[in-house]
This record gives C-alpha cells, structure tokens and sequence, in this order.
C-alpha cells in the first residue's frame, strides 16, 4: 500500500515526477501552493506525509507538532546546510533538492514509520506531541537529549508553596556546587521573578519557547534569555514565567520540550516550579491541534526525572493534595511523586504534627507514602520574601532551610561556588 504524499511548492514539479514513476511506495494524492494548503489537506486526512519543496523557513515546532498530531511526517528540501542543521532541530527531515526519487521515498517511508500508527499521533496527555531534534519523524516522546537531571516541582490549587519550595531547591543545588536553571513554567500565576526580586518583564520561557519553535535554540541563546541569580554560596540561572496569565499560548508542548531539552544538556539539575491545573481541555478534544491551556504543566511533568507534590498541611490543604494526586496519577501516570507536606505546624494539626499527618496519610492518603515535613516558619518565610532573596541568605539555621536542603542535597554541602556560567556549562553550549 502506498503513502500518500501532498507536496508545496512550485518547484516540486520534478520531485513530482520522479516519484510517480517508481509506481509504489509513495502516491502523490494533492499538489499545493501554499503552507496553508497543505495543512488544511493533512488536517483533512489526505496524507501521510508532506514534502515542502519550497518555504522551509516558514516551518516551526509548533507547525511540524500539529502535521504530527494528525499522522502526518514532514520532509524539507533545501541546500543551505543551516536550514538544514535548523529543520533537524525541530524534527524535520531534510534532503538536498537533487535526492533521487527512490532515495527520497525511502526517507518518506522511514518517517512515517518513526512517527507510527494510522491515525493522530497523541502524546501522553493527550495534548501535543513532542518533535525531538535527533530523530527523523516528529510526533513521539522526547527521550533525554542530556544528562542532566530535571525536578518539577507541583501541587494542587490553594497556595501550598510550590514556587518557594522550587526556588529554595534551586539555591540549595547551587549551592552544593551544581549547575542549575530554574524554570517558571506556571501558566497561571507566575512568581519566580518577583520572589528572587528580579525586576524582569521579558518572560525568558516565552522567549526560549519562541527561538526553540523556530529552531533557533542553542546552548548560548538559551544561557542569553536566562537571568543570572547570585547568592554568597552559589549562582544559577532563571527562566522567568510568563508576565500575564492570557500569554500561556507562548508555553506550545513542542517548544518548551526543545527548551528542556536543551536545558538537559546546560545544567545538572533543571528545577521547573509548574502550574497546578491538570485538566487535559475536554471541551477542546474534538480538535486534535488545538493549543491547550495546560499543555506546559503537563509536558514538564512528563519530562521530569522526579516530581515533588507540595501540599499544605492543614485541613484544607491536605485533602487537595489527596484529590490532586489522583488527578496526576491519570494525567501523567509515570510521574511517581515525591509527596511533601508544607507548612507543618501544631495550630493547624495538633501536638507532633508529624506523627499525626503521617499515620493519617498511611490511613486515609494515596499510595504514595509522605516523603518529607517542612515546618511552618512564617517568620523566615517572610523575611526572605521581602528582601527578595533565599532561606540560605537570610535565614541560614532556619529548620525550614534545613529541611528543603535535606529534599535534594547531600547530607553534607560543598561550599564552593557554583554557577550555570561554569566551565562545564560552557564547554556543553559550544558543543
């Protein structure tokens, strides 16, 4: 059975030609003259695959994500060995207008095979799929393009404390000598800026979102859109969030997978403070290509090595944190949290807080067993908050500091400095 193909450009005449004439892997079923054409055929089930014989610049993540959603793999002619390495980048096959025409069937055949199935290619939450730069189709699970590790920090509506938690983490990693991004990727309330006291209004996701849509996204680019955070025990870099909550279509699945993945390769530890929705869109399924609102929290999650589920330990916070963790096991069932119950105190639970939260938990909770108790210290809290700066700068011995330390460090700290600018961090930019 043939793949049937339809073509953009006016050049694809020859490509054309040469394709019917080998009567077998491939059909060419529509010829069209613009972008927009052929993705109105591929969304109407036409074809399997598209072969832009002109226009290859027009192609971002986000455009090749939605042929993918639907099935359909993309293939770019060019000879400009740029676009080339550029169309890689964002899951495109690329060949050099000359291929011959069995050559370029066999490439179409190999694409749709990688992209696999029949029908719409959906991703794990049945949002967008990912294109990964080092494989030839788009549309499947991004599979690690670094060694560096990836911590998502999530927790159900309510305040739990997600964003100070994340930024805690991150200062705590640096500070024990290791590499570190921080990413705001909450597409509802954003705060990472204002907590570290930036005063930053250019949304770094957003635009690391937009250079990886375009295939533009190196190791230096992305160090460039990340402000640099110093502490007196170590640095590291932040991604700060969108700056309104109506810019979440900016945060695409497909770009910000590129960015992780980037990320993966720049820093040992990417620490993703996320949004609390995990609503896959329901309204919007008959649309496999629609831009969905919580597309970003979802992707991170997906990504994650390990996922910390914050949640406030009290009589409202508590239930959420159990209902959310059902939520999140049937989002992203492969996300095996780490369960942390924030702001433990006696006046919200009774004597030994601890003790009864975690027999209450093992009682009535979900599987997952409570991995750690972070006291309530309003006091510390709130003075870091207000000089804009981390528990390891203004409140050191804090039992706070001590316990968000104990989440991801070492049980004893290297105090030497760290940053993302390090020599390590250079040397993978450049390569």
């Amino acid at each position: 059975m043939s793949i049937p193909v339809v073509t953009v450009g006016h050049s694809s005449q020859d490509v054309v030609d040469g394709l019917e004439r080998l009567h077998g892997p491939v059909s060419v079923v529509r010829r069209c003259g613009e972008l927009a054409e052929l993705l109105a055929a591929c969304q109407s089930g036409l074809a399997r695959a598209a072969i832009i014989a002109e226009g290859s610049e027009e192609l971002t993540a986000s455009l090749v994500d939605r042929l993918s959603a639907v099935g359909v793999a993309v293939l770019a002619l060019t000879d400009s060995p740029e676009e080339m390495l550029r169309l890689r980048g964002i899951g495109v096959s690329a060949e050099a207008p000359g291929v011959d025409a069995a050559t370029l069937a066999s490439r179409i055949t190999g694409a749709v095979e990688q992209l696999g199935g029949a029908g719409p290619a959906a991703g794990p939450s049945g949002a967008e799929t990912i294109p990964h730069p080092s494989d030839g189709g788009a549309g499947r699970v991004a599979q690690r393009a670094g060694t560096g590790r990836i911590l998502a920090v999530w927790g159900p509506a309510g305040s739990p404390g997600r964003t100070f938690v994340a930024a805690n983490i991150a200062g705590e990693l640096a500070a024990e000598g290791k590499s570190v991004l921080l990413v705001d990727a909450d597409s509802y309330g954003a705060s990472l800026a204002a907590m570290l006291g930036l005063l930053d209004e250019a949304a770094g996701l957003a635009q690391a979102c937009r250079l990886a849509d375009q295939g533009l996204l190196d190791g230096e680019a992305l160090l460039r859109v990340a402000t640099p955070v110093a502490t007196k025990s170590g640095s590291f870099r932040v991604l700060t969030g969108i700056t309104r909550a109506d810019r979440w279509t900016e945060l695409r699945a497909a770009a910000l997978s590129l960015v992780l993945d980037r990320a993966r390769e720049l820093a040992d530890v990417t620490v993703i403070d996320t949004g609390f929705c995990l609503e896959a869109d329901e309204e919007l399924s008959f649309d496999s290509v629609a831009p969905r609102r919580n597309a970003a929290t979802l992707r991170c999650l997906e990504m994650a090595d390990t996922v910390f589920a914050v949640g406030a330990a009290d009589s409202i916070g508590v239930p959420r944190l159990v209902r959310g963790l059902v939520q999140l096991e049937t989002a992203v069932p492969e996300a095996s949290p780490l369960v942390v119950m924030n702001k433990v105190r006696a006046a919200a639970v009774g004597r030994a807080p601890e003790r009864q939260l975690r027999e209450a938990w093992e009682r009535y909770g979900p599987a997952p067993a409570v991995s750690a108790f972070l006291p309530a210290d309003a006091a510390a809290a709130d003075a870091a908050l207000l000089s804009g700066s981390l528990l390891l700068e203004s409140a050191p011995d804090s039992a706070l500091r001590k316990a968000i330390a104990d989440l991801v460090c070492a049980p004893v700290q290297r105090n030497r400095k760290s940053s993302v600018f390090s020599s390590t961090a250079k040397v993978r930019a450049k390569s």
